[in-house]
């Protein structure tokens, strides 16, 4: 298995590239699996009948749901852990704090040790092609096979100001008058 990336020759149109030709990288995309394409998978591989399996299904998907909610971080068998935050700017006054603060929600997976080892070994081919639409260059991975770490901010230009994990803020910023900030955490 291998995770295919294409290359494609683009014009800038914005920024200091603007004018210039550059090749951008981008997953390629597949079809979304249908629910009950993934639900017979799951009863022809492990045995199980698929009304079980769909029920079952059902059932943690409003587990997760619920749980998430409430400010768990929830555990999805095999895979890692959800849980839910926002990102929001940080003020110097409580008196200034309020929900207009909140700029996203958003879902934070942490993946577990065997889907991380999974990705780190596994080969990536890119294909790059130029602006016509031609291949020129192929290329199989040869990298350390780094994995991201969401809770660890690696999100570009997202760790100044304050970081909120579990519902603890920290200042990340050592300068007090740098102003604005991300608070980039969850609930859980």
């Amino acid at each position: 298995m291998s995770i295919k990336v294409i290359a494609k020759q683009t014009l800038m149109k914005i920024g200091t590239m603007a004018g210039t030709y550059r090749y951008v990288l981008q997953a390629q995309l597949y079809n979304k699996l249908a629910e009950a394409k993934v639900i017979r998978e799951a009863a022809l591989r492990s045995g199980i009948a698929q009304g079980t399996i769909n029920a079952s299904w059902a059932a943690i998907g409003e587990v997760i749901k619920a749980w998430a909610t409430e400010g768990h971080s929830v555990a999805i068998p095999g895979l890692g852990t959800m849980r839910f935050g926002v990102r929001a700017s940080s003020v110097a006054d409580v008196s200034e704090v309020s929900t207009g603060l909140i700029k996203t929600r958003k879902v934070i997976f942490t993946p577990n040790v065997d889907i991380k080892d999974e990705l780190k070994s596994t080969s990536i081919n890119i294909t790059c092609y130029d602006k016509d639409g031609n291949i020129v260059k192929q290329v199989t991975s040869d990298d350390a096979g780094t994995i991201e770490e969401p809770d660890n901010g690696d999100d570009a230009g997202e760790n100044e100001g304050s970081e909120n994990t579990g519902g603890n803020t920290q200042p990340t910023n050592p300068d007090p008058d740098a102003g604005g900030g991300n608070a980039d955490g969850g609930i859980g």
